[in-house]
């Protein structure tokens, strides 16, 4: 293993285990989309089991320079697309892509952001496959009245199907992490009728003030000219499941 790549400020932790790769790309379902993007590929211990799949476009986007020079010499650039960015500033947009797969081994200290982003886009995401520390899993997966449930919680939890797939031997990268780790996949729900903007900004306001009812901490929402008479009002955020949310908002939908 090339110790000389690990960068602190990129959070890396390099996969080492062929088996454990291998048995990450083939938990992709490839249902529904024909392109696959890799977030922080590194030496590419993923990346050579999506190229082994037929039929399907792969795109790597990787922050450091020094590990897109050592892919492109580890691989043949005409099997795959490399982009030079930063995930979170990544826009499918940009590359006109309609449906794609995620999947990576994603850097622990960010992984919020990242779901986050794959949020903002989830339109166009129906599949993501990721390696995560342990207690984040546990925390997106938390349900109401759980201290570790919050915003994500909810979001996740409206648009996607979380299952736990296995967990990852410590051992098997480099450097070895002081956490556990787990493999999950996420994938679609239908959502119908619903205002996504809406939702978003609802989810953030209520629990920027967990501990207001909800008639107080959505007082600032302007949108929203009467609130007296919607459900879970007097409810706290982290009293309210996901279900619960969804329900919430199409009230103050009506409300508008």
């Amino acid at each position: 293993m090339r110790n000389f790549f690990i960068k602190k400020k990129f959070d890396q932790y390099f996969l080492k285990d062929k088996n454990i790769a291998q048995k990450i790309v083939n938990s992709l379902s490839l249902n529904n989309y024909d392109t696959i993007v890799e977030i922080g590929p590194g030496l590419g211990i993923l990346t050579y089991f999506l190229l082994l799949k037929t039929g399907i476009k792969v795109i790597l986007i990787e922050i450091d320079k020094e590990l897109i020079f050592y892919l492109k010499k580890k691989f043949l650039l005409s099997k795959y697309q490399i982009i030079n960015k930063n995930f979170l500033h990544w826009t499918p947009e940009d590359y006109s892509l309609k449906k794609f797969a995620i999947i990576g081994n994603f850097p622990y200290k960010i992984s919020s952001k990242i779901l986050f982003h794959i949020l903002k886009y989830n339109q166009y995401i129906p599949e993501c496959i990721g390696m995560f520390q342990k207690e984040f899993v546990d925390r997106i997966r938390s349900k109401c009245g759980n201290k570790s449930y919050g915003s994500l919680s909810v979001l996740i939890q409206i648009f996607y199907k979380i299952k736990y797939l296995f967990s990852v031997n410590k051992q098997v990268f480099t450097p070895i992490p002081n956490v556990k780790s787990v493999v999950i996949s996420l994938k679609t729900k239908n959502i119908h009728n619903i205002d996504i903007e809406l939702l978003f900004q609802c989810v953030k306001m209520a629990f920027n003030q967990r501990r207001k009812i909800l008639k107080n901490s959505l007082q600032k929402l302007t949108r929203i000219t009467n609130l007296k008479n919607i459900p879970f009002i007097n409810k706290r955020a982290e009293e309210l499941t996901a279900k619960e949310f969804m329900q919430l908002i199409q009230q103050l939908s009506i409300g508008i």
